[in-house]
């Protein structure tokens, strides 16, 4: 019985160790992301990072796009974490005006990462090569917002429109107005007020489904 013990407690302890060395491996690799970018990271560069060896690191991931996938996974966590708190919110078109501020908020301040979740193409790149081709990260965050829709509607707001597609549109409307802004693509344009066109965009979305 005591032997039995001892190798549990000597098998948890490899467990440990394995997921700490994990996470070093990831938040090296954020490190460097967010310093150099994502295209200028390499596995050797992470493995410097952490003062490991690149051949540590790939028997933790197969290659680049596969920490990537990782990371980007670990970026819908928290925004559907912060999603999910938004959910004490029983009335749910008080709940979709806050879901945008908080989507804003996380994009904005999470900006490297953010392009990571939507832009970039390695995440997709390795759910294509794996087993399960399902996109079950933007599933779940995207499943956050489509029901507080239908919970709108239930409500009587949005009469005449389709659930799916409605949600959909939201969810560019906001997500584009994240990407021009995190690209710099409003300062090249000659708004009066280029700094806080991102809230103001938003807040007249706001406006027109006030009356719906």
């Amino acid at each position: 019985m005591q032997k039995n013990l001892s190798d549990m407690s000597v098998a948890d302890r490899k467990a440990r160790e394995k997921e700490a060395l994990r996470e070093l491996i990831l938040k090296g690799a954020k490190k460097l992301f967010l310093e150099k970018g994502i295209e200028q990271t390499t596995i050797r560069n992470i493995a410097d990072e952490i003062d490991y060896s690149v051949g540590t690191v790939y028997v933790y991931f197969k290659d680049k796009n596969a920490i990537l996938h990782d990371l980007h996974s670990i970026g819908f966590q928290e925004l559907g974490s912060h999603f999910a708190d938004l959910f004490k919110i029983e009335d749910p078109m008080e709940r979709l005006r806050k879901m945008g501020f908080v989507y804003i908020k996380f994009a904005l301040e999470n900006q490297e990462m953010y392009d990571l979740m939507f832009n970039v193409k390695a995440p997709m790149e390795f759910i294509e090569n794996s087993e399960c081709s399902v996109w079950s990260e933007g599933d779940n965050t995207f499943g956050a917002l489509k029901t507080t829709v239908h919970q709108c509607i239930e409500k009587g707001h949005f009469v005449g429109n389709r659930l799916e597609p409605l949600a959909f549109m939201i969810w560019s409307l906001v997500h584009g107005m994240c990407c021009l802004e995190i690209r710099q693509r409003t300062k090249g344009v000659k708004f009066t007020n280029p700094d806080t066109i991102l809230y103001d965009g938003y807040n007249e979305y706001l406006k027109i489904i006030e009356k719906l």
